[in-house]
């Protein structure tokens, strides 16, 4: 196949090197304490420094930085060089920010997990997070993994544990016992969807001695990463798909894999924002070697929780966008970036920053089903390798509206790479993303998008193969575009 040029400025993104990044990214990210982990990661080695919440920042011209909270939600940013004379209507820089969301529906496990059946069996007590499709998840290889906290000394510390084999199967009830299963069938979590975990024999416990096998999941785990069970005092823990993502179709022009809702948007935005930080280091010769177009700062949002509604302290309704904005403003590394004589006041550069400033909030969108089209609107029906789709609803769950919409296609423009339009049918209700729930802590002018896929919510997903390539190189020029919001209604955008 003869790839496509995806950028009108000759800067390419491989489609067949963007899936292998992605399909190994998904599965070193078995949830988002992984993701978040694997992002950090890349982003050291691009030159970002660490900083702590609970510590003073002092951020400097051209610096690279990145914070996280809870171990799973994460925002990456560059400041600006010296001061830039295109610093645009007001004076002080904007934020470019990318929102996508780490977690996907999975089985997460519960405290006092095991349960022993007939005195032969071992299962483990789980529930739902996030609203899937269950029976996807019945009758694969499926393991766990997450976040262990484990006594240190006087206090406690957190570790990440992947038990990283085939380990458990939730079982179907064969049809002989269930004939009507093909017609209807409603899954009960409590009941249908615990999975096996080990068999009890009279070596291994038995009816001779129950004691003998009670807590193996904990010793297994706790021999996973080298402590005494007693020394796990809590874990978030999470059963995952085992099976690998693969590439398929009459061209290899689909993509297959688990949680690409929302790990494709993440690692598009990723690869985006560290392709737009090298491009940056390569036009300047500033000591820092990091100025952004117009001395805007590019932001990183990775955000958890977004499965269950975004409503805690690491997700889009927490204050962890807000407080990082905030703090930036407060820096004098922004104030040099404004190029005023005399820094603004904290309040006064946060609010003149946000009110210049615009948001991608990147969620995987429904994609045309090949065996049930009807479901899909009449006029706006994207399809895989169409491109990127941005979102619409009059309800605004998606943030879009026609101003933001209409910047977005513009982005697209630029990068020489096709949008798509989504909405759902009148008589369908339709979910929500990040977009209006992190507006509500920092509003900003707001565009959901996302990629096609089929089967979202699924433990297995499908979605176009060209498609990720796509959204990194829009990714990559939002972060290298200068976006200037003038009169209401009036914006300029380009090079």
């Amino acid at each position: 196949m003869t790839e496509k040029k995806d950028l009108k400025d000759d800067r390419t993104f491989s489609a067949e090197e963007v899936n292998e990044g992605l399909l190994d990214f998904i599965r070193r990210s078995p949830n988002s304490f992984f993701a978040a982990e694997n992002i950090a990661v890349e982003l050291r080695a691009a030159g970002f420094e660490e900083l702590s919440e609970s510590e003073r920042w002092e951020l400097r011209p051209g610096g690279r930085y990145l914070v996280r909270r809870n171990g799973s939600s994460l925002i990456a940013f560059r400041m600006p060089g010296a001061a830039d004379a295109d610093c645009g209507t007001g004076g002080v820089p904007a934020f470019h920010i990318y929102a996508a969301h780490p977690d996907s529906p999975a089985f997460k496990i519960k405290p006092n997990a095991e349960i022993r059946v007939e005195d032969k069996y071992l299962k483990l007590n789980v529930e739902c997070y996030g609203g899937m499709l269950m029976s996807t998840w019945l009758d694969r290889p499926l393991s766990a993994a997450g976040r262990l906290v484990i006594r240190d000394g006087e206090g406690v510390s957190a570790r990440l544990v992947n038990l990283d084999r085939d380990l458990f199967v939730i079982p179907n009830l064969a049809i002989h016992m269930d004939r009507g299963v093909n017609e209807s069938k409603s899954w009960n979590p409590q009941n249908d969807m615990l999975p096996l975990f080990a068999g009890v024999s009279a070596a291994a416990g038995g009816d001779e001695d129950e004691e003998a096998s009670k807590d193996r999941f904990l010793r297994l785990v706790a021999s996973e990463v080298g402590v005494e069970p007693e020394n796990i005092l809590d874990a978030d823990l999470f059963l995952y798909n085992r099976e690998p993502g693969t590439v398929f179709g009459a061209e290899r022009e689909f993509i297959a894999s688990p949680r690409l809702d929302d790990l494709q948007c993440l690692y598009a935005g990723l690869r985006g924002f560290l392709e737009a930080s090298a491009d940056a280091s390569a036009g300047t010769d500033t000591e820092a070697g990091a100025d952004a177009p117009g001395g805007d700062i590019p932001v990183f949002c990775v955000l958890d929780n977004e499965e269950i509604g975004s409503g805690t302290k690491q997700g889009a309704a927490s204050d962890l966008l807000k407080n990082t904005l905030f703090r930036i403003c407060g820096s004098e590394a922004f104030s040099a970036g404004a190029g005023e004589a005399g820094a603004p006041g904290i309040t006064e550069a946060y609010y003149r920053a946000l009110a210049k400033s615009f948001m991608i909030s990147a969620d995987n969108a429904h994609g045309v089903h090949p065996n049930d089209a009807s479901k899909a609107d009449p006029t706006n029906r994207p399809v895989m390798n169409g491109g990127i789709v941005i979102k619409y609803t009059a309800t605004m769950r998606y943030a879009t509206d026609a101003l933001s919409g209409a910047v977005f296609r513009r982005i697209c423009e630029l990068a020489g790479v096709p949008c798509q339009t989504f909405a759902n049918r009148s008589d369908i209700p339709g979910g929500s993303t990040l977009g209006t729930i992190a507006d509500t802590q920092v509003s900003v002018s707001t565009v959901d998008i996302g990629l096609p896929q089929l089967a979202m919510h699924s433990a297995y997903e499908t979605a176009g193969a060209r498609d990720t390539a796509y959204l990194a190189a829009a990714a990559r020029t939002f972060f290298s575009t200068r976006i200037r919001f003038g009169a209401d209604g009036t914006v300029s955008i380009g090079k």
